[in-house]
């Protein structure tokens, strides 16, 4: 696997019902290369399930991050966002951006200012309780077709509160960071145009359609030599 010149720190951030969990193959490979890997879960997700409420919203999820970044004093941060999570680390860029040095956007949502994931894409529908949303019937919507892989990620998919499909994106994150970079991994029609619009913005596009949503999952080593050829992790100190 290419080794890069400079030791970074990753920081990945999850998608919707998903988890810290969900980085479990790609976390190693990069640490492997040198490289120091922060895997978050979101309010009221993953491990943290027992918080979820009606009250997490986006702006929680970008919370969660922010505090990280400052309670590790992590800088020079290459933040990754999977899916959902495109919204957050978008959020994190608007409000740290002196504390990341590049975003990459994983088959993931790519906000303008005042928009929604729901803006995006049509949401599922809610559990009785009007704020649940649950997850898919099987995994194998998101690309995993592994038997095994399956069954092991709708052990692990939960529940994701409304809020955060509904409450806008406080900003663009495209001013404050000027290395951005979108990995398209499958051919839902809001990640296609979110690809497309990431092109027209210049960003370093690549495709890993063969992966399927959940690339970290199904194919790991493939992502992780993209990640590993990012210009940020190839300039000199």
């Amino acid at each position: 696997m290419t080794r890069s010149l400079r030791p970074r720190t990753f920081v990945l951030v999850h998608g919707a019902r998903h988890g810290g969990w969900c980085w479990t193959r790609l976390a190693p490979l990069l640490r492997a290369a040198g490289h120091s890997v922060f895997t978050p879960t979101l309010t009221g997700l993953g491990e943290r399930a027992h918080h979820i409420a009606q009250s997490v919203d986006l702006a929680m999820h970008v919370q969660d991050v922010v505090a990280l970044l400052a309670c590790e004093d992590l800088r020079d941060v290459i933040l990754v966002g999977h899916s959902y999570g495109g919204m957050v680390v978008s959020g994190v860029a608007a409000l740290e951006p002196s504390r990341v040095a590049q975003l990459v956007y994983l088959d993931a949502f790519l906000p303008d200012q005042g928009k929604a994931v729901r803006d995006y894409a049509p949401l599922p529908p809610a559990r009785a309780d009007g704020w649940r949303v649950p997850p898919p019937a099987t995994a194998q919507q998101f690309g995993i077709t592994d038997e095994s892989d399956v069954a092991w990620v709708n052990s692990r998919l939960g529940d994701q509160p409304l809020g955060t499909f509904t409450q806008p994106a406080c900003g663009s994150a495209a001013p404050n960071v000027s290395r951005q970079a979108f990995i398209q991994c499958s051919e839902a029609p809001w990640f296609v145009e979110a690809a497309e619009r990431s092109k027209r913005r210049g960003f370093d596009y690549h495709a890993l359609l063969s992966a399927g949503h959940d690339a970290m999952l199904s194919q790991p080593k493939e992502l992780a030599e993209i990640f590993l050829s990012l210009p940020t992790l190839s300039a000199s100190c």
